[in-house]
C-alpha cells in the first residue's frame, strides 16, 4: 500500500520564489546547501562531482568534498539519488565517506529537491550536477526552473515523501526489483 497523496493548502504553502538557469547555483548551492548548519536532504535523479569555484578564485572544489566538509562540521546529509554517480564522484565517495553522509539509490526516483535544515527548499527540474546546478556558463547549462520557499507546509509535504522513499516504505509496490535488487543500494 502506498503513501495516501497529501493536499497541501494554498494557505500551507506560502511565499515561493521562481529560480531559473544561472540563478540555481547562487540560490541552491552556495546559499542553500554551503549554508546548512544542521541537516541536508538531497534527491536528484542524476549524481556527479560538481564543481563549485571558490569565489575570488580560479580554484574549484568538487559537491562531495563540500558535502564531506558539512559532515565534518556535524551536519547530517542524505542523499537519496536513482542512478549510478559519476565515475568522478564514485571515487571521490569511496575515498572516504564520512559518518554524517548516508547516500541511497532508488531507481525509480526521478523527483529533485534541497531540504536545508528543515527550514529552506529547493524544488524543481534541476539535478545535482553542473549542468543543472553548476556554475557552468551560457550555452553549457540546462534550461531549468524550480521554486525556492521557506514555506513550513509545503517543505513537510515534501519532506513526507522524501522520508517515504529514504525508508523504503515504496519498494514493495515499485515493480523495479529487476534493477534493485537490492532495495536502497548504499554504496560500500
Amino acid at each position: 500500500m502506498g503513501i495516501p497523496l497529501r493536499t497541501v493548502s494554498a494557505a500551507a504553502v506560502g511565499q515561493v520564489e521562481l529560480v531559473s538557469d544561472a540563478e540555481h547555483f547562487e540560490r541552491v548551492v552556495r546559499d542553500g546547501i554551503l549554508s546548512a548548519k544542521i541537516s541536508l536532504d538531497i534527491s536528484t535523479a542524476d549524481f556527479k562531482a560538481m564543481l563549485v569555484p571558490e569565489r575570488g578564485t580560479r580554484r574549484a572544489k568538487s559537491i562531495v568534498d563540500h558535502l564531506r566538509v558539512l559532515a565534518g562540521r556535524g551536519v547530517e546529509i542524505r542523499l537519496l539519488h536513482a542512478g549510478v554517480p559519476s565515475s568522478a564522484a564514485l571515487h571521490e565517495l569511496r575515498r572516504a565517506l564520512p559518518k554524517n553522509l548516508t547516500i541511497r539509490r532508488c531507481p525509480r526516483l526521478h523527483a529533485k529537491a534541497v531540504v536545508i535544515d528543515c527550514r529552506r527548499m529547493y524544488l524543481g527540474s534541476a539535478n545535482l550536477t553542473g549542468a543543472g546546478l553548476g556554475a557552468k556558463a551560457d550555452g553549457r547549462r540546462n534550461f531549468e526552473w524550480g521554486v525556492w520557499t521557506e514555506s513550513p507546509g509545503l517543505i513537510d509535504a515534501v519532506l513526507e515523501r522524501y522520508n517515504a522513499l529514504w525508508e523504503g516504505r515504496e519498494c514493495d509496490r515499485c515493480k523495479r526489483h529487476d534493477i534493485c535488487p537490492v532495495p536502497l543500494e548504499e554504496p560500500s
